[in-house]
């Protein structure tokens, strides 16, 4: 199985940085959220990644291009250097395939410029590249395959805290509430699809909204709606709260830490 990541939209800038860069290579620890999202997907089993690349797409070229396992793992230098012994590894047994999919297009585009490398894949995943959680991928993958629906998504609280206003037509304020408790769900970025949903596609239109809703009509789009861990990076708030996650030792996306897989950081 396959899974599509964005990559191409607009940069992330950090207030010390001359410029910006791909969102999926804004750094937590010291690798790109892009790795955490790609090493969450592995810890199922799922290494088989199609990047859709588009602002700066050399940047995530290169940083793969260049990727060395020393300096991502704990390892042993022996005979003065000549010798390493990696403790621990994790893109070794990753295909990545990279695929210049447009400066300006927007994910559907994105999406239907890659459709000839999915034409073997009954099913596949789709992730935004900037979205982090521990949700149990294969439970959704497998339940997906026995509702036999053309897509699937997860759905998460709202992360952000505010008031939901209910209110009459003439303005009147007839409720309000913690977003936490009027059952509110959005888009949490994480889709599984089958290869039908290029029909569903239409030329220049964008993923959710259009091909969404002739989903909808057709019974076909299901939702799995999940409370737990569920982080996206839009704000340098929120790379500050991922960044004092992942300095805790113990992210909660970093399933392959509680299993003793590969890189230990």
């Amino acid at each position: 199985m396959k899974v599509v990541l964005f990559c191409g939209g607009e940069g992330f800038q950090l207030p010390d940085q001359a410029e910006a860069v791909p969102k999926p290579m804004t750094t937590i620890g010291y690798r790109p959220i892009l790795w955490h999202v790609m090493r969450y997907y592995a810890h199922w089993g799922v290494k088989d990644f199609l990047l859709c690349l588009g602002y700066k797409g050399n940047v995530v070229k290169d940083y793969f291009l260049r990727y060395n396992e020393a300096l991502s793992n704990d390892f042993v230098l022996s005979r003065g250097g000549a010798k390493i012994e990696l403790l621990g590894s994790d893109i070794h047994d990753w295909d990545i395939t990279f695929v210049d999919t447009g400066l300006n297009s927007n994910v559907g585009e994105r999406l239907k410029a890659v459709e000839p490398y999915l034409r073997d894949e009954k099913v596949f995943c789709v992730n935004y590249g900037d979205l982090l959680t521990d949700a149990p991928l294969l439970e959704l993958v497998s339940d997906f395959e026995r509702a036999n629906k053309v897509a699937a998504f997860l759905s998460v609280p709202p992360h952000y805290s505010f008031h939901v206003v209910s209110h009459a037509a003439d303005g009147l304020v007839t409720a309000i509430q913690d977003v936490h408790q009027a059952d509110l769900w959005i888009n949490g970025g994480y889709f599984i699809f089958r290869n039908e949903i290029f029909d569903f596609i239409h030329e220049g239109e964008d993923l959710v909204e259009q091909p969404f809703t002739r989903l909808i009509a057709a019974d076909q789009l299901i939702s799995y709606r999940y409370k737990g861990f569920w982080a996206a990076l839009d704000t340098l708030k929120d790379l500050q709260t991922l960044q004092s996650l992942h300095d805790s030792q113990c992210p909660p996306w970093a399933l392959w830490r509680a299993a003793g897989e590969g890189a230990s950081r």
